[in-house]
């Protein structure tokens, strides 16, 4: 037997020993969802296990006119149950358990309503909305003890929803939250982008695949994120220490993609994608099947993606910039009133290219190619400049780079009493394939090559509510190991094992939600020793060349959090939170010995490296009604044992060099961030359509008690001041649902606070960018969407700029033109068609 997935589509697979023994043993007995000849009678029920509550109905209606909202969705968060109104706003649960539990409704164009329902009580539910400009009633379940309505938590947090991601249409999933204020991203070409939250990314920031830690090399500059962008239906963004709950590497932020919601019980649906931009003539596809019949729920996800080299006005087609993947991933699963069990799986797997930027005379990019035997025998190679046709097509060229990553899991959700009392658990195992090919000689010869398996858990008691409080109890933690089975060597083989526990507490007084926590965590690092013969293969001779000489480090902290929100009216809140928390130094950090493709940079470690620890306190006042929405959030972060790279010189003052690249050691210093976000949202009357967004994002990173050269911390993004003016219809006739129309101008600052010294960064211009968008859905004649079309154009008009995060910022010079770099993708036009299905 199986268990069940409601969250679906996302990447992790987990297997259901808990509920195979549990319904062997007649502990774990799921309750009949419909009645008939076969159902047990409510007395043998309950001896078998727990009873489930009365069918749960409802309606949602419109408050002002009480006219039905077909289509809503009625979502119990905590519980991976969800339902779709019908035609006359009616919905119900057939199986839900008992117990108090939070119910999330919305509609498009309408304020989200939660509330707290007890779902034994049998009572019918009207839920009225209020159509509004501004989304005011968003829930998260990321950072907290349950799901939340976001403007009751404290913890400074975002979200991206499905329709936001859709219509901008990013060139990667990381692209595609970009946007959004206080986030930016390091980029590597087109396919590679790691997230950046308030000036602080790489392993300072935990990717969530639905609310399980995402283990992939994430210290890597081309290491990107391994999450199929299709299976993603919204982001939720921690913009501070997220430690508390998720440990070590939480510490700047966490983003967790969340999966589709449950579909609806008696239903099989499905959803065709096809999406293509012309910049590098992107493809997807992606082909989805889900369905839940009696409480048994799947769901299967098939896409592909492949791009080309992409291209700028300055660079023309950038070489070897394309990608391919292939993803698969789904679920299989049950829920029933004594909660839920999800068997989940992914599969993710790209082939990219590295773009080096290597150019001749001319400014034409060139490729090493086999040359021949120099005069003492060796192999040799020379430059050559790229033809017209390495330019076309979906070819890669060496150097590349190619990612597997497999995630298969469990995810359980158990009801302990009708008092509200659950207990979650979830295990997941994780292997992460990292090949890059570098040798034009032996294009298939692995040059590195890490094999990274992780096996990760998280259990959670949450305690029935009391007295208004909230109380929440854990352990989570990790075994990994990598491996090099490549013919190079960046880092040392390794082994980590990681162990905390927390108490998380949060305590509702009329308008006023408290909420804080403490945790504990131990994490052990252990790196093998290596030595190399002559012909740089591991040896056993202990006279030979030591590449790693292996260390064991062992680091202990604590984090916690305390903060406040209070709605002072049903249009003022205010928020402050205070929080501290850590990151244990990575295995790049402490034991890095090597240059590889990508980083343009040869990295050495330091294993003498102290754990960084954060104090950082956030403050946020938002004011709402149905025209305005204006919202301020400031933070102010202190990092002692900071960790960054620095470039290494000689004793002359020359660059120090090793594989006739720059090298880079890691060190440490104080450091001290502070910025925020503001924004301002007009939605005037009577233009209820037409929407003006503004926001402007800023971050100021500084390393104290330093030389001037070395006072701007590396990698802080420029100040950026988006505006938007969108049109957002609801009906245009009968065949027209939800048109909108968007024009966006994203101006970014010129970034002259960067890290000087040893040549290590250079100041970058500003630059302004112009998107803008449309789109529908199409409705047949009795209103059901047959599909939507997303068109988008980024860069509108071609500006030539590169982004001060970009890794191909520091490529060659470029004589042709007088620039170094290579410079980030022109005008891209992208178009996505949306095709619901349904098969019952």
């Amino acid at each position: 037997m199986f268990a069940f997935v409601s969250k679906p589509d996302f990447l992790k697979i987990r297997p259901t020993a808990f509920t195979v023994l549990g319904l062997l043993s007649g502990s774990i007995v799921p309750a009949t969802a419909q009645t008939g000849q076969n159902a047990p009678a409510p007395a043998a029920a309950a001896t078998r296990g727990r009873a489930a509550a009365p069918p749960l109905t409802g309606r949602v209606v419109d408050a002002a006119s009480g006219e039905a909202l077909p289509g809503s969705t009625v979502l119990f968060d905590d519980l991976k149950q969800g339902a779709a109104t019908g035609p006359d706003g009616s919905f119900s649960f057939a199986s839900l358990p008992r117990g108090r539990f939070t119910l999330q409704v919305r509609s498009l164009g309408y304020n989200t309503v939660t509330q707290t329902v007890d779902t034994g009580s049998g009572q019918p539910l009207e839920i009225k909305l209020t159509a509004a400009a501004t989304e005011i009633g968003q829930v998260v379940v990321t950072g907290v003890s349950q799901a939340t309505q976001l403007r009751r938590s404290p913890v400074p947090t975002a979200v991206v929803d499905r329709t936001r991601l859709n219509q901008t249409a990013g060139a990667n999933l990381i692209d595609a939250i970009a946007h959004t204020p206080g986030v930016a991203q390091i980029t590597t070409g087109a396919a590679i982008s790691k997230p950046v939250v308030r000036g602080l990314g790489y392993n300072r920031v935990v990717t969530l695949n639905n609310g399980a830690r995402q283990e992939g090399q994430q210290w890597g500059d081309e290491h990107g994120v391994e999450i199929d962008e299709f299976s993603v239906d919204r982001a939720e963004i921690i913009k501070g220490p997220g430690s508390l709950l998720y440990g070590s590497d939480a510490m700047a932020g966490v983003i967790n993609f969340v999966a589709p919601d449950p579909v609806a019980e008696g239903r099989i649906t499905g959803t065709a994608t096809a999406s293509y931009q012309t910049n590098n003539r992107q493809q997807g596809y992606s082909l989805l099947n889900a369905g839940n019949l009696n409480g048994v729920n799947w769901l299967v996800r098939g896409t592909r993606k492949v791009a080309g080299d992409y291209q700028n006005r300055y660079d023309g087609r950038v070489y070897n910039s394309g990608f391919n993947e292939w993803d698969a991933n789904g679920y299989v699963g049950v829920n029933k009133s004594w909660g839920y069990s999800h068997l989940t799986f992914s599969s993710f797997n790209q082939r990219l290219g590295l773009t080096e930027g290597a150019r001749d005379e001319a400014g034409r990019f060139t490729k090493d190619v086999p040359a021949g035997q120099d005069r003492a025998g060796a192999d040799s190679t020379a430059a050559v400049p790229v033809t017209d046709a390495d330019l076309r097509g979906y070819g890669l060229a060496v150097p590349q780079q190619q990612i597997n990553h497999l995630r298969i899991g469990t995810d359980n959700n158990f009801i302990l009493g009708e008092n509200g009392a659950r207990l979650t658990l979830q295990v997941s195992y994780q292997q992460n394939l990292r090949r890059e090919y570098g040798n034009v000689f032996d294009p298939a010869e692995t040059s590195l090559y890490f094999q990274l398996r992780t096996v990760d858990y998280s259990l959670r008691y949450f305690l029935p509510e009391k007295n208004g409080w909230n109380l929440t109890l854990g352990t989570s933690g990790l075994h990994q190991q990598n491996r090099n089975l490549g013919v190079e060597f960046l880092i040392p083989a390794y082994r980590t094992n990681e162990a905390g526990v927390f108490g998380v507490a949060k305590k509702t007084i009329g308008n006023l939600d408290l909420s804080g926590g403490l945790r504990y965590d131990v994490r052990q690092i252990s790196a093998d020793r290596l030595l190399l013969d002559g012909n740089e293969r591991p040896s056993a001779d202990p006279t030979a060349e030591t590449k790693f000489p292996g260390f064991e480090s062992t680091f202990r902290n604590y984090s916690g959090s305390v903060g406040a929100a209070y709605n002072v009216n049903e249009r003022l809140t205010v928020k402050a939170n205070l929080a501290r928390g850590f990151r244990a130094p990575n295995i790049a950090e402490l034991g890095s010995n090597g240059r590889h493709e990508g980083t343009i940079r040869y990295e050495i470690g330091n294993d003498n490296l102290a754990a960084e620890t954060s104090l950082q306190v956030d403050a946020g006042v938002s004011y709402v009604t149905d025209h305005v929405r204006f919202s301020v959030d400031a933070f102010e972060n202190s990092i002692s044992n900071y960790i960054f790279t620095r470039r290494l010189l000689t004793a002359s003052g020359a660059d120090s060099l090793r594989d006739d690249t720059g090298a880079y050691q890691y060190a440490q210093g104080q450091a001290r961030l502070y910025g925020g976000e503001v924004s301002l949202d007009f939605h005037p009357h009577p233009l209820d359509w037409l929407h003006f967004e503004n926001s402007f994002s800023m971050v100021r990173a500084r390393q104290l008690n330093v030389a001037a050269d070395q006072q701007y911390l590396p990698f802080i993004p420029a100040d950026r001041l988006q505006s938007e003016l969108r049109a957002n219809f609801r009906r245009q006739g009968k065949r027209l649902a939800n048109p909108y129309a968007r024009l966006q101008m994203e101006h970014t600052f010129a970034q002259n606070r960067y890290f000087s010294a040893f040549d290590t960064e250079t100041a970058t211009p500003g630059y302004t960018l112009f998107n803008a968008g449309l789109g529908t859905d199409v409705a047949n004649a009795q209103g059901h969407t047959l599909f939507s079309l997303f068109i988008t154009a980024n860069n509108l008009f071609d500006v030539g700029y590169q982004s001060h995060l970009s890794r191909l910022k520091y490529a060659d010079f470029n004589a042709a033109n007088g620039r170094y770099g290579v410079f980030n993708q022109g005008r891209n036009v992208s178009v996505r068609l949306v095709v619901p299905l349904a098969f019952k």
